[in-house]
């Protein structure tokens, strides 16, 4: 039982107080006799076997608690007194458990008495600093939430270290990946891998006060980057010329091959008939299913779920402290900043389909507008005869003036929650294919010229209003080698360009569709017919001009369906490779994403040697299905789309958050589909310091106003009461998981964006607090030093 010291309650009041007060105090005293004070808990009750404590005069009352507080605290009032209960420790574990962790605590003092001083120390004087500079621009003030003490992470020694061991193997596994497809990795962690694997290690300088206050050549670089920061434009400049305009490379006399599903580059033909490729590291086939295997199992270790477990409550406790003890500091910050709030911070739609970007009012406009302006052109084809757009309503008996936004029936209902085929059902407006393929799709009888105008409308919304951006998602469906070369041939010939906008090529999982019907007759060919045309421009751009041009604007590939489907989502390294498969069965989820990225990886590399833009590897994952698709999107993919099923699973989640990896969320999209709204997991990925962010996926179906994007914020911040640092930050976020150049995220985000912590962080564009950025930054240093330290400690010990 702790000691209580009791303090004098000294008179504040002043003279003329005490004088008005005595003839009531006397009052009293006259109406009621004196009752004994027995503290504040509890009244004088007559018959009591405790003793009285009667009313003293003030200065026997403040002596009485001088005394007291002497006796209590310590003649020299400095330190409590021990004197009244003693600690008792009740030993949990053996005593060879404890001499192990007392030593192991001992050895980690002496570091941290060897290392950099503490955070914030007083700025104290320095003379190298100049007295207008305020330190806090470097480094936030803010109440840190410390956890101290010998078992900072709440389980033994000994599991600590068997926690790490295996998480670390599971971040080098992605590491590897990431880095032979040239894809992004956090330096953070790769730092800490780097310690681990005995590789040379950059280093980060700490910026702390102390650090800063005994460096001034290190403060003029920071002084000179901020000023730097402030006179960089926040707009990126505008493309003054053709934006279809790019360099053309010669042919640099390469051979491809398509190998058991993956694509080689031979430097020339006398190489390609000794079979000896250009070696890009792309992993094969049997050491992703070893790596599969062994995520698998690691995920599902008992131990191993428990701490992760642990550790993400602990995330989430630590941010609703962090909350609440500096939830007004964040918004003082955010109100010293001029200009910028967050309907002026930059935000990307980082999940989209260009299909349906539009909402049903807008739609609905077009569709009447078209049918009035350009009724007669031909649109389509019913057996030999041309149809024109008249035409066609007239064989559903309907006018124009007889559309409405309930006729097109493009809005999901309570009628597609987990029914995926009525939702792609309501792709067709007022239930008609034709209307589908007429403004809806790229390759038609016209062109794709209506859907062209369409997208054109959003592009002129998005330019007014400035600060919104998207990245579409465009279908390549591998049925044929053409499909390319006509897509890009519609962007061009449309002009379908905005500066606001990137594409990504979704890449439906429909072969057992396409083997049906005939149009393949093994998995093989829906790979040549994806990633040949690729190889063939990057070799040659003058074979395909126009896809070189459009694939400038191309960042990555997303791969698109119901992940519900049964499939069996394990396969082993005798699984037919896609030349030999021909199966009618669809494989599995992990097959797919395994022979896109290997691909990708081969066409990285080759367009990186020609000085060309690469792609990043963006699928729907985890929106339904099996956990295992999580797994492969962990090995391979530099971030993923909705993500709803890493709240089952506590490894993975832990694992994305040490990773980092963008987790793009439709909220509204769920709630229609697979996840009531009030169960969707954002705020709690949010509050552990996930990298999530928000996008709409289909406004067609989900969304009502001019603003999906804004109205998907709206929304979740009403429901979640997210403060305005929590929206800014899921902006950001966007930013930094999206595919835009590095030029241009250094002008929306800051020329030092790249950087790690406070330093990238520019809140003049941000509108993200220093604090909060400072928070997430910190938070996740401490994560990885407590299980790289852990692992360290054993290696030198051995």
């Amino acid at each position: 039982m702790a000691s209580r010291s009791v303090m004098p309650s000294g008179r504040d009041e002043s003279a003329d107080s005490d004088q008005e007060e005595a003839p009531i105090a006397a009052a009293n005293r006259k109406i009621s006799k004196p009752r004994p004070d027995y503290g504040d808990r509890m009244e004088f009750r007559e018959g009591t076997e405790s003793p009285p404590n009667g009313r003293m005069s003030t200065d026997k009352e403040g002596e009485l608690y001088r005394q007291l507080s002497k006796t209590l605290i310590g003649s020299d009032g400095h330190q409590l007194s021990n004197e009244l209960s003693a600690p008792y420790e009740f030993p949990q574990f053996p005593i060879e458990q404890i001499e192990t962790k007392l030593l192991t605590v001992q050895k980690e003092k002496e570091i941290s008495t060897a290392a950099a001083p503490a955070r914030e120390p007083s700025i104290g004087t320095v003379h190298d600093i100049d007295d207008d500079v305020d330190l806090n621009d470097f480094v936030p003030h803010f109440q840190r939430v410390n956890i101290s003490g010998e078992d900072n992470t709440g389980v033994p020694t000994e599991d600590l270290q068997s926690a790490s061991k295996l998480l670390i193997k599971a971040l080098d596994i992605r590491e590897k990946y990431m880095r032979v497809s040239r894809q992004g990795f956090p330096s953070n962690v790769n730092r800490f891998l780097s310690t681990i694997n005995g590789k040379p290690v950059t280093e980060v300088q700490v910026m702390d006060r102390a650090t800063i206050e005994g460096n001034p050549r290190l403060l003029k670089r920071l002084l000179d980057e901020r000023r730097e920061s402030l006179n960089h434009p926040v707009h990126p400049p505008k493309i003054d010329r053709d934006p279809w305009d790019c360099e053309f490379l010669p042919d640099n006399g390469t051979v491809l091959k398509c190998v058991k599903g993956v694509f080689m580059v031979y430097e020339n033909e006398a190489n390609a008939e000794q079979n000896k490729n250009i070696d890009y590291g792309v992993p094969d086939l049997e050491t992703f299913v070893r790596d599969m295997q062994l995520l698998c199992a690691l995920i599902a270790d008992g131990p191993l779920k428990s701490f992760c477990y642990r550790r993400l409550s602990y995330l989430s406790s630590k941010f609703q402290l962090h909350v609440l003890l500096n939830e007004l500091r964040e918004l003082a910050a955010q109100k010293a900043v001029p200009h910028r709030d967050f309907y002026n911070v930059r935000k990307v739609d980082t999940h989209i389909h260009a299909a349906s970007c539009m909402n049903q009012k807008h739609l609905l406009r077009f569709i009447k507008k078209t049918l009035k302006t350009d009724g007669d052109s031909p649109v389509c084809k019913a057996g030999d005869k041309l149809m024109s757009l008249r035409d066609v309503f007239e064989s559903m008996n309907l006018t124009a003036y007889d559309l409405t936004v309930d006729m097109l029936d493009v809005h999901a209902d309570r009628n597609t929650f987990h029914r995926f085929d009525k939702f792609n059902a309501k792709y067709n407006p007022i239930g008609e294919s034709r209307l589908r393929e007429v403004f809806m799709k790229t390759d038609n009888h016209v062109g794709g010229k209506y859907f062209a105008k369409l997208i054109k409308e959003v592009f002129v919304d998005l330019q007014e209003s400035k600060y919104q951006n998207l990245e579409l998602r465009l279908s390549i469906y591998g049925r044929s080698l053409n499909e390319w070369d006509k897509l890009a041939d519609w962007a061009i010939n449309n002009n379908v360009y905005s500066d606001n906008v990137r594409w990504l090529i979704q890449v439906p999982r429909l072969y057992d569709i396409y083997r049906a019907n005939n149009c393949v007759e093994t998995f093989q060919q829906i790979i040549r017919n994806l990633f040949q045309p690729l190889f063939e421009v990057t070799k040659d751009p003058n074979s395909h001009p126009s896809l070189h041009r459009f694939l400038q604007y191309v960042i990555g590939f997303d791969s698109v369906d119901d992940e519900s489907k049964p499939e069996n989502p394990m396969f082993d390294v005798d699984v037919p490779t896609p030349d030999e498969w021909s199966d009618a069965e669809n494989p599995p989820y992990s097959y797919y994403l395994y022979y896109m990225f290997a691909n990708i990886t081969a066409l990285n590399h080759f367009r990186e040697d020609r000085g060309l833009n690469t792609f990043v590897f963006r699928p729907h994952c985890g929106e339904a299905g099996p956990v295992q698709h999580l797994v492969s999107a962990f090995i391979m993919c530099e971030s993923i789309s909705h993500g709803l099923l890493l709240r089952k699973v506590p490894v993975l989640q832990y694992l994305y958050y040490l990773c980092q990896i963008g987790i793009a969320m439709s909220p509204l999209s769920n709630n229609s589909l697979f996840l009531n709204y009030n169960r969707s997991p954002l705020p709690d990925y949010l509050s552990r310091g996930l990298n999530v962010s928000i996008s709409t996926d289909d406004p067609l179906q989900f969304h009502f106003t001019k603003e999906p994007l804004m109205e998907e914020y709206s929304i979740a911040a009403q429901v979640w009461k997210l403060s305005s640092c929590d929206m800014c930050e899921l902006a950001r976020n966007s930013v930094i998981t999206s595919g835009f150049s590095h030029h241009v995220k250094q002008h929306w985000l800051g020329p030092n964006y790249t950087r790690e912590g406070v330093a990238g962080n520019d809140m003049t564009r941000t509108n993200v607090p220093d604090i909060r950025v400072c928070y997430r930054y910190e938070t996740l240093m401490t994560e990885l030093s407590n299980i790289f330290r852990s692992v360290l400690n054993e290696v030198e010990e051995k």
